[in-house]
């Protein structure tokens, strides 16, 4: 049987940090246990160790509800967010439930006896099991084994090193050499204007652009109201301001997205004046919030461009040479080292296999439950965060919904709870965003319906109502089955 456990939650990052408190708080006296493949908790803020590594969404928002943003700055560096999640798993007892080094490579359901089976590799080479209730995946979407690489020709023949961010080492060297960068979005709009700071020069190589928009790494707003009011209050009404606003430019950029587009580019040609080529660097093929905005701290990335240690090419990679980069018109960008920013690969419940009463299960073949559940697939969930805002708003709001059907369960004397679909549904990609990492993963993942509670919402206030105080029961099937 192995150890027994009421919820088993695998990942100790950002989400099984606030899987681990929701737990605590809402369904007190329940045993959890939180299983995590890699030697260390913080998941993507421990893993991601290259120069610059900043969030991409304001801290009021991608930090916890129940334990708000203290820090200095509202656009925070990877290591201020790492301490944070140490510190919040600490101050919570959180981190006396993480086991560490513990990979889950199978789990199996037993309809009769109402238990999840898990098989787990532990890094010392042994091979460990558990048995849980309630089985909850907060493992994120990409694999942490590698990233995203084209097959460049030609790579071979370049006589400098080639790195893929998600890979830094300390141990590279980039001061005095010629850099380039290849990619357009978050992570090589952070890492050019870092790895400005020391090499001869850095290059941005994209072969199309993306939109990008600058904020000040501080929120005035939020210093202004914590003089003034309770901590927990102004906490509070900076991180729904921020809510407020980021929803009010998504719909805008749906509803009327010229508009936005003209205006995004506009205060990109601002930064860099009037004689920029915006129409050639700053011009996406596709409408804002397609893809995920690049945000820019503090204009950095601006100021690398305007004082010359930075220059952004546009252009379709031919193949690497010798010296550095031959683009398909030509020109050949030299370079010491290329930083491959080329994106994530995808992955979902960090490929473990899945079995109910010992038929495989492909989570791809199902029809997800309000974003977290899985069409047929008993006491079982995952936290997937929001593609247009703050991962953990809906961290936060999962891990509560997951309390409310535990809670549901024990009151009811029901041991399984799982998503029926009461009729068929229309069928769509659960993600309806263009970037290319979620086009190339998109077939490993469920689809959505057109309809609620099988329509994914990528909106915060619409799930605040739905999840936090909507009913749980539409075509939710509560069963205690005969042992």
């Amino acid at each position: 049987m192995g150890e027994y456990l009421d919820v088993l939650v695998v990942g100790a990052g950002i989400s099984g940090i606030g899987a681990g408190f929701h737990l605590q708080d809402k369904c007190p006296g329940r045993s959890y246990a939180i299983l995590e493949a890699r030697d260390a908790v913080g998941g993507t803020w421990d893993l991601f160790r290259y120069p610059g590594v900043r969030s991409d969404s304001d801290m009021h928002t991608l930090g916890y509800g129940f334990r708000p943003w203290r820090g200095a700055k509202a656009i925070a560096d990877g290591a201020s967010i790492l301490q944070y999640l140490k510190d919040t798993a600490r101050e919570f007892g959180i981190d006396k439930h993480i086991r560490t080094g513990e990979r889950v490579v199978r789990a199996d359901w037993s309809t009769r006896e109402a238990l999840w089976h898990v098989t787990v590799d532990r890094s010392d080479g042994e091979t460990r099991h558990y048995c849980c209730r309630f089985l909850f995946l907060c493992t994120g979407y990409y694999r942490y084994d590698r990233g995203y690489m084209p097959d460049f020709p030609g790579r071979e023949d370049f006589g400098g090193q080639i790195v893929h961010p998600q890979f830094w080492t300390e141990d590279i060297d980039w001061a005095g050499k010629r850099v380039v960068v290849i990619g357009s979005g978050a992570t090589a709009v952070t890492l050019v204007p870092a790895l400005a700071e020391k090499a001869a020069h850095v290059t941005m190589l994209q072969r199309s652009p993306s939109y990008m928009i600058a904020r000040p790494s501080r929120d005035g707003f939020s210093d202004k109201l914590h003089r003034i009011l309770p901590e927990r209050l102004a906490s509070g009404l900076v991180r729904w301001k921020n809510v407020l606003l980021q929803q009010f430019f998504f719909n805008l950029a749906r509803k009327r997205p010229e508009k936005v587009k003209a205006h995004l580019i506009g205060l990109v040609q601002e930064q860099l004046g009037s004689e920029y080529d915006t129409a050639t660097h700053f011009t996406p093929r596709y409408n804002p919030w397609d893809e995920r905005l690049c945000l820019v701290s503090d204009a950095d990335l601006f100021q690398a461009l305007r004082s010359g240690a930075a220059s952004i090419v546009t252009g379709t990679i031919d193949r690497f040479t010798r010296e550095g980069i031959r683009l398909a018109a030509g020109e050949v960008v030299e370079a010491d080292l290329v930083v491959s920013a080329t994106g994530l690969e995808m992955q979902l419940a960090s490929d473990m296999e899945i079995s109910v009463d010992g038929a495989q299960v492909r989570l791809s073949d199902s029809v997800a439950y309000k974003g977290m559940m899985y069409s047929d697939v008993p006491n079982f969930a995952s936290s997937f965060g929001y593609t247009n805002a703050s991962w953990t708003l809906k961290v936060d709001l999962t891990c509560a919904y997951v309390c409310r059907l535990l809670n549901a369960m024990k009151a009811r004397g029901m041991r399984q709870v799982t998503p029926r679909l009461a009729e068929p549904v229309g069928e769509e990609p659960l993600l309806d965003f263009s970037s290319g990492y979620i086009q190339r993963g998109l077939s490993q993942f469920p689809r959505q319906g057109d309809r609620e509670p099988w329509r994914v919402n990528q909106s915060y206030l619409r799930d605040v109502i739905g999840l936090r105080y909507g009913g749980i029961d539409r075509e939710m099937e509560f069963s205690n089955p005969a042992s």
